[in-house]
């Protein structure tokens, strides 16, 4: 009788990893940088920070930098909602796009120690501002 339960739970995992494969796991990894000197608000509601595309001529208060690194492939709307819950941990009402780049980040280096190759490392860095409006 124990059998047909292992094959079940066997079967599940093998769709759970087939699922993973096939759907892919697109990471954005994201640091957070507050400016030394800013106000300081409690967080705000992630799904009411705007993503903008230049800085808004309504007065505001400039808090501090998400710097994001999605992978290759990335849907927009996912790295969308983590720069927005990244700015509104600092209370934000906006975050202002102000780079988004593919940048060298490093340098691989391979072959034998006499005649090394190298080759540069480049990923795609995205900075917004976070502001909260007065």
């Amino acid at each position: 009788m124990k059998k047909p339960a292992c094959r079940c739970a066997f079967l599940a995992l093998i769709v759970v990893c087939a699922a993973l494969v096939v759907t892919g796991c697109h990471t954005v990894s994201t640091r957070l940088v507050p400016y030394v000197g800013a106000p300081k608000y409690p967080p705000s509601d992630p799904a009411r920070v705007e993503i903008l595309q230049k800085e808004p001529t309504r007065p505001h208060d400039k808090l501090g930098e998400v710097v994001a690194s999605p992978e290759d492939g990335t849907p927009a709307q996912k790295i969308e909602d983590k720069l927005r819950r990244e700015a509104a941990k600092l209370g934000a009402d906006a975050a202002v796009l102000v780079h988004d780049k593919m940048q060298v980040v490093g340098t691989r280096v391979w072959g034998p120690y006499w005649a090394p190759e190298a080759t540069a490392v480049s990923e795609r860095v995205i900075v917004v501002v976070a502001i909260k409006y007065k």
